[in-house]
């Protein structure tokens, strides 16, 4: 996680945060630079969003999806 938050330009920190909720709303170039960091196109990461927020729970799930990414 710290080498991902290094690369992407935030403090593990403020990652770890995003990652648990308890930034709801993060930034749009910080979601930006994490996901370049990760490899993820932004049309990616936006259509995972959207499907499932449709079909499972919205903000809840996202927390859950973001904890698996930083494992």
């Amino acid at each position: 996680m710290l080498d991902i938050a290094l690369a992407a330009g935030v403090s593990p920190e403020t990652l770890r945060k995003i990652e648990t909720g308890r930034v709801a709303t993060p930034a749009f170039p910080t979601v930006a630079a994490i996901a370049d960091v990760l490899g993820l196109s932004l049309d990616a990461v936006w259509a995972d969003m959207a499907c499932h927020d449709r079909t499972s729970g919205g903000a809840r799930n996202r927390r859950d999806r973001s904890r698996r990414v930083a494992s």
